[in-house]
């Protein structure tokens, strides 16, 4: 596993499903690059993906909230794309279940197979401006509300936070 200071994401790009595994912490931090992938792959007309969990130490509701976009935007695709997150500890996973992340996508906390792909390429995670990382964690957090109304209530003062910061001038 990665040390946790330096968390990556190591990627099969070309495997049916595409398979994601996360090495360290997973946050705000380095959430642009998984929100980006997943851009460039459905754009591609990549549909299928999982997401390896055994070694995320943690993660943050900005990443759930780039995750719960890949979700909806897989959701509105005909035929819907999927999203699995699989091998997902019991603390990440209440994680998931907390924000209503578990009706959007499919969880599975078993030893389950996870295709034909293996996760051995880092996805660069270059450093974003502030305006721009304060744009993309708005984001993520407005498609964890559109996931689960109730999250509206968790994440209020966070957003009226960011969208001050980001309609200024």
């Amino acid at each position: 596993m990665a040390d946790s200071a330096k968390p990556v994401f190591l990627v099969d790009a070309y495997s049916d499903p595409i398979v994601i595994r996360i090495d360290g912490r997973a946050s705000f931090q380095n959430s642009a690059c998984i929100h980006d992938f997943f851009d460039e792959r459905i754009k591609e007309g990549k549909t299928r993906f999982v997401i390896d969990f055994q070694n995320c130490a943690s993660m943050d509701s900005t990443f759930l909230g780039v995750i719960a976009g890949a979700g909806l935007q897989l959701r509105k695709l005909k035929p819907p794309g999927s999203l699995v997150l699989s091998r997902i500890s019991p603390r990440n996973l209440e994680l998931v279940r907390n924000l209503g992340l578990h009706r959007l996508l499919t969880v599975d906390a078993g030893e389950t197979s996870l295709g034909a792909g293996q996760p051995g390429t880092a996805l660069p995670c270059e450093s974003r401006s502030e305006l721009d990382s304060a744009r993309l964690v708005l984001e993520a957090h407005e498609n964890l509300v559109t996931t689960d109304e109730a999250n509206r209530s968790k994440f209020q003062d966070v957003l009226a936070f960011l969208r001050t910061r980001v309609e200024q001038p």
